[in-house]
Formats: structure tokens, sequence, C-alpha cells
């Protein structure tokens, strides 16, 4: 048989070929035709090299990805493949095959290739693993352990569990799983939505590959063969969301120099041992080009505290005080201490200067050729710090699983493969035809300290090597359900931050309201729009005075915060009375059209910025000298907005007037005009490359939902309305017929620019609804070129949508 490409109304590939590696081959080339620019942006991004055509704004990542040495990590990957698992290697060599047949035509379809002044390279066999790696490196949210060693160093431990919740840096999911007792059919049915950074062109591509071993429909990677997080093969399906595990450490290192340009790192048995360093350089498209130091000690490679100057390598001075002067630590002596910070003065190659302490960092004067490329001179350095993850120590991303993914029949079929998974740790739900049902948690995560998992750990103390790998968890099911929604369950023993358990409540309640389902019912719980997070905030409103029962302090000049000048309670202007009373009516759904939804947010916006000005908080507020990349982890605004209930539900808060600011806030905006909170609350996705002509974009359509929403559309309280995360796809897997299932992504099939298929599938994700998915070969068109898919006999149907996404707008 040839391999033949179909699509469907949707223009859905729908590949079938002789064998596996033949439809490998399918997979790549069409993903190259549909994908092209979106596989050579990834590509370029896991080597580092995509400032060279996307301009300054891609340097941060391109100097992380440098520094952690993803590529290198990924061509290792691939080696050990090789000698292992030589089939699944050549699985993938095949993929390759397939995207470097597909590229060209596929770029010259993409009219950003030619914006960009990018041709398309060539793919080399380890580049899936590289693309792979760079898409989940940050999964497990290692930043947040320089959060934490900040809120530590100024508040205490026992603030960080303030701030512990499900931020904007991290990827989750909803995902549900209902066995045949409670359904219609007898059959499970699995049902979910992955909330990542929306991206255009989606994250997830919508796929079918057949040949006589298998036949799976399911969601791809673009970059990466086989079907690995979301599938269904006719006889079992699985389903994935991110476990929140931690498996990354940070390491504090002590480096120096050697008299031949080298560089030794202190080893925990007080030795100095030779640390790999090299030099590369990094192009940057309309600037001078920076040159990055490489350097990887026996913990991993470092990704803080390297030194990036100009390509003509004049690196400038650099000074520092406290914990490890500037980026190396020479000889000489340090006065240690319980507390404190380091408060001397020392150069770059000079010895640790100051009073220090075991976990503080210093607090003199850095450059920017040592902070980090971009960060402005006064901001204190932090020294170098080097990060361990699972693939660069095992040379195994788990791509062995993939394949007997798509040949699984049964449960314990898939439950075998991921035994052999690594890398993201996520928590699996499967179900099969039989009755079988999954709840696992699938990945590679170290046994090692406590301290590890928490906080950035001292690389020259002993005490802190991993010591093998946690055995798998599996979860329970109640009531015939299981649900996981990033909330503490079969992981909790493998991480430390969890998101709260809002979404997985809601999806319970939700399934509790009726005994039997179908695969068609779940669309309205992907879309439920109840913050139960609101409370907090609304218990404050609610104790607030009702009336003006003593004078009014705008400006705080009349007593305490919170109260009359007299002691007694501050009352009320009838604005703020009257929103008040709004809000404490309102359902608490945070739909599209809902006024109260923007109120609530307006007034929560305010409560955040006030609490963030705090005295209690400026040493956070201050600027860090961090790469930039690990701002979204670090922004104290962003950290109150996302942990809000938590603050404002303690017993105390460092003195803090709650009840004051919350009065403030809601006068603050009791006098403003509020429409629906889709106006404000759009989508806002991101794009490798901005519109050409910026004054001509067109604007993003409204959404409903918010953060801690089942419908996750994820607004940044204090920061913006906007929305950069939420849904990439929803699916709902039925195993009492393929055919019956339903999926949808945000935009659609195509990653063309003004296809037919390119945003065709958005109306739907914003009303809620799921197309079908279709098993058929009859009923499906055949892609004589394997190319973009053009409008057939549903042109009535693509009209229609596209009128529905106007109404949206």
């Amino acid at each position: 048989m040839s391999t033949e490409t179909y699509r469907d109304a949707w223009g859905i590939p729908h590949l079938r070929a002789a064998d596996a590696g033949a439809l490998a081959r399918a997979q790549g080339r069409v993903t190259a035709h549909d994908r092209a620019w979106q596989l050579e942006v990834e590509r370029h991004r896991s080597q580092g090299t995509s400032a060279a055509f996307l301009g300054a704004d891609a340097l941060g990542w391109d100097l992380f990805a440098r520094r952690a040495r993803l590529d290198d990590t990924a061509r290792r990957c691939f080696a050990r493949l090789e000698g292992q698992d030589p089939a699944t290697a050549d699985w993938v060599r095949a993929y390759v095959d397939g995207v470097n047949e597909g590229l060209a035509e596929g770029a010259r379809r993409a009219p950003e290739f030619e914006r960009a002044g990018l041709a398309p390279g060539r793919w080399e066999d380890w580049h899936p693993l590289g693309v792979w790696l760079a898409t989940h490196i940050l999964f497990a949210g290692f930043p947040a352990k320089l959060w934490r060693e900040e809120v530590v160093r100024h508040l205490g431990t026992d603030a960080v569990g303030l701030f512990a919740t499900d931020g904007p840096g991290t990827a989750g999911s909803n995902g549900w799983l209902v066995d045949g007792s409670r359904t219609a059919t007898g059959r499970a049915v699995i049902a979910g939505d992955p909330h990542r950074f929306i991206e255009e062109p989606g994250v997830y591509q919508q796929i079918r590959l057949s040949c006589p071993e298998f036949d799976v429909v399911g969601l791809a990677v673009p970059g990466m063969p086989g079907i690995a997080h979301f599938g269904h093969t006719g006889h079992v399906a699985w389903a994935i969301t991110n476990a929140m595990a931690d498996y990354q450490d940070l390491y504090r290192e002590r480096l120096r120099r050697t008299a031949t340009g080298g560089v030794e790192a202190l080893d925990p048995d007080g030795r100095w041992r030779a640390a790999h360093r090299h030099v590369e350089i990094v192009e940057v498209a309309g600037g001078a080009p920076v040159e990055v130091e490489v350097v990887e000690t026996a913990r991993g490679p470092v990704v803080i505290g390297g030194c990036e100057t100009g390509a003509d390598g004049d690196a400038g001075t650099a000074t520092a005080s406290g914990n490890h002067a500037g980026t190396y630590a020479d000889t000489g002596t340090a006065t240690g201490a319980d507390t404190g910070i380091g408060t001397g003065t020392a150069s770059a190659t000079d010895a640790d200067a100051g009073t220090v302490t075991d976990t503080g960092i210093g607090t003199g004067i850095a450059s920017a050729a040592d902070a980090g490329a971009g960060t402005p001179s006064g901001i204190p350095s932090v020294g170098p710090i080097s990060l361990r993850y699972p693939p660069r120590v095992t040379e195994d991303l788990g791509m062995s699983a993939l394949l007997p993914l798509l040949r699984a029949r049964e449960v314990v079929d898939v439950d075998r493969a991921l035994d052999l998974w690594a890398e993201p740790v996520n928590v699996v739900q499967a179900a099969d035809t039989r009755g079988g049902v999954l709840h696992r948690v699938a990945g590679r995560v170290p046994v090692r300290s406590a301290d590890n998992r928490r906080r950035v750990v001292p690389a020259w103390e002993p005490g802190h090597a991993w010591e093998g790998w946690h055995e798998t968890p599996y979860g329970t099911f109640e009531d015939g359900v299981a649900v996981m929604a990033n909330q503490r369950g079969p992981a909790t023993p493998l991480g430390v931050e969890f998101a709260p358990p809002h979404r997985a409540d809601r999806i319970r309640e939700l399934l509790a309201e009726r005994p039997v389902w179908s695969a068609p019912d779940m669309a309205a719980i992907h879309m439920d729009t109840h913050l139960a997070s609101a409370g907090p905030l609304l218990d404050h409103l609610a104790a607030l005075p009702d009336g003006p029962d003593g004078p009014h302090r705008s400006d705080g000049s009349d007593g305490p915060e919170g109260s009359g000048g007299s002691g007694g309670p501050v009352g009320l202007t009838p604005a703020a009375a009257d929103l008040r009373a709004r809000l404490l009516g309102w359902d608490r759904r945070m739909a599209a059209d809902s006024v109260e939804a923007t109120a609530y947010g307006a007034v929560r916006g305010a409560v955040v910025r006030r609490l963030a000005a705090q005295p209690a908080f400026a040493a956070l507020a201050a600027p860090l000298a961090y790469p930039e990349i690990f701002r979204p982890w670090l922004s104290l605004t962003v950290r109150i907005g996302f942990a809000l209930e938590h603050l404002l539900r303690a017993e105390e808060l460092y003195g803090i007037d709650r009840a004051g600011l919350v009065r403030e806030a809601l006068e603050e905006v009791a006098g403003g005009a509020f429409g629906p909170w889709g106006d404000s609350h759009r989508l806002a996705p991101w794009r490798a490359l901005g519109p050409a002509d910026p004054s001509a974009a067109h604007v993003e359509p409204g959404l409903a939902g918010d953060h801690d929403c089942v419908l996750c559309t994820s607004a940044v309280p204090g920061i913006t309305d906007l929305s950069a995360r939420g849904p990439a796809a929803r699916y709902v897997w039925d195993l009492a017929g393929r055919e019956d299932s339903l999926w949808v992504v945000p935009f659609g099939a195509s990653g063309v620019t003004g296809s037919a298929h390119h945003r065709d599938q958005l109306p739907l994700w914003l009303r809620g609804e799921l197309a079908p998915v279709v098993t058929d070969w009859d009923r499906l068109t055949r892609d004589t070129d394997h190319g973009e898919h053009h409008k057939n006999s549903q042109d009535s149907k693509n009209s229609q949508d596209s009128e529905g996404y106007d109404d949206e707008r």
C-alpha cells in the first residue's frame, strides 16, 4: 500500500501507510506542509538560534537554551536511543526524513519565512527530541525555587506557603475519566483540556495515524512523531495532566578559573574538579551578536550566573558582593552566618567577600556582563546556579514508550508502555473497551533530600545527591470517577506545590449532578465558569460596614486603615456600597457577558496592586539579577495575584490592614463603568512573529472563564485581564465508539496564515463546541498533493463558522 493522506472537513490529516516507518515519514511530511513555520521556530528554539531571525525578544530564551545545553542533551538522548532501541530510533529518523521532504514546500506556503528572512533548514535525527525537550523543560517549574529563595530570605520559611499556588509559568490541565458504571453506553469516557500558553499555530496537532499495526487518532506535538499525550486507538484511550512533580534541581556552585582559562567547581568532598567550559556566539537579528559562556559541573549546566559579552570578547568589568562574588569565586575566606546578607565587595576574580550566609545572595553591584544580558547595573548578583534535570543525567527522554502506546489495545499495554516514560512527568488516565481503567503517574522523579525539592542547595555540601528514582504512584477511582486538575492526588509524594483544588472539586461536583453521562455531555463541564477562589475576597467585602458610620479616609489621615478616626468602622460611599451589594449577589461565574465578573476582576486587581505595594513585601518587589526567562516566577504582583486567596485568609499578614486595603480598592473602582467580562478578558496568543502591520491586526475574541475556573482562561490579576494561557485543546474520548469521540483546538489544523483551516475551529472553541472525530475513510477527502486541504463540499459550514467568529468578536 502506498502512503495516503486524507483530510476531513476541518483539514485534519488522516494518514495511512504500509508500516510504522512509512507512516512516521508521512507524519513528518504532512506536518512540514501544514506547520513549516512552527517546525522551524521550534527547531531553532531547541538549538538556541531563534534570535538570529526573531531578534532581541528571543535572546533570553536562546541564552537559556545554550546554557542548559538542550541541543546537546537531545543529541545524547538520540545516541542512547540508537544503542538501546534502534527500532524507535529508525522510526524517529523516518519522521525527520519526512520533515525534510516537505519543508521546502511548506515554507513556500508560509509568508513568515520571507518576512523573517529565514530559509528552511535541514533537520537532523535528534531534532525531534530537542523540540520535545525545549517544549517541556519548564514544565516542572524549577524557577519557583528561585522565588522560594527570595521569600525565605526576606520573610522566612513560614511565608512560602502563602504564595504557593499554580502560577502563570506552570502548565496545567483538566482531566476526568468516567467509567462504564456511570455512562449511558456502559463504556468509559475520558475528557479534559490541557492548559498551556495559547500559541498560533497551536501547540497540538489533530492527526490520525493508520497502518496494519495500529490506527490511532490523537493530539500530536508538531516536531515529534507519534501521539504521546492524548490518543485513542479504537481499543484503548489515554490522556494526561501535569503531575506538578518536582524533578529538577538547582545548585548554587562555587567556581574558579584556572591559569589556563578553564573552570573548576567545588564538589561536596572538598575537592576542586574541572568543569566543562566553552563559549558560543548567539546571533541576534538587528543587533550585535552575544557571547555566552557555557559551563557544566558534575551537577549539571550552569543556567544562571554566566557571562554574556559582545562578540568582540570585551567582557567589561563585574563586581559583586556576598555569597560567591560575581560569577566565580577563587580563594580567600568568608565568615558564615545563619542569617544576614553579604555586605562586602569583590571583583569577579577575587575571593568571596563580606559576611555571607549559607543561602544568602550578595547585595553589591553587578554589571550586565556578569549578571546576565540586559540586567541593569545596581541589581545584586546571584552567583552561578546549575540545573540538574533527568534527561541530562540519564540521556533518556522516554521515546521508547511511543510506539508501544500506538500499538496498545488494553490499559495494561498503556501501563507497560508508560513504565518507559521519562519527560515530562504526568498523571495519566486510560480506559479500554473491555472495561479496564488506569490512573497513574508516568515519568522519572529522583529521590533526594527535601531541601533539593524546595530550594536552591549548595553544591559543595554533602547530602544533595540523587539516590535513585521514585516508584510509580497509582491513583484511585471514587464512584466510578477519577479527576485530575493539577491538585494534590497520586503525585503528592513527588511534588511541593500543587494547584488549588477548585477545578478538581468543581468537576467532581458537576459529575455528581447526574448518575449517567455520555460523551456529548462533557462539553458543558469544559465550559464551566464558576470561580470558587473568589470566596475570600467576597468575605472581606461582606465584612465591611454597610453605611457611612465613620469618616471617610481617602488619604489615610483620619486613623488606622479600616477604622474611623475615633476607632470606629469606616463606612462606604454610596457608589462603593452599591458595588459591594452587586458583588455579594453575584453568582461567581466568570461569564463573558457578566458585568459583575468585570467588576470583581477590577476590585481584585486593585487589591493585588495594593498588597504588592506594602512595605512588608518591598524586598520581593526589587529587581533581581536572574535571566529574563525566569521573570514570570519572580514577579511579586503576579505571585500575589495567583495566591490572593491564601494571603487574604492568613490569620495574620505582617501587620497589613487587609480590610482597609479591600475597602480602598472597592472605593477606587466603584465610580468606574464596567462592561462585560469578555470585553477586557480577551485572547492574547503568542506568535513567534508579530503582524506585518500592527495597526491592521485584528482584535482577538473575548473569553469567559478565569484561572481557577474549569474553563481555565488565565487573566493575571493586578497586571492584565488578557488571557495568554488557556485550553490548548479539548477532547472527549468515547470507548463505546471512537467515531463518537470529539475534539477541538483553539485555531485550526493548518499553520498557514490565511488558509481555510488556519482559524476555522476558533468559533467552536469559543462556544464550547467540539468537532466530531471522523474515522470512516469514505467520509474523508483524498489529499493528492499532501498539502493544504482546500474547501470541499462543506463550504457552507466554513462560511457559517466564519460568521460565528465575527459574532463572538
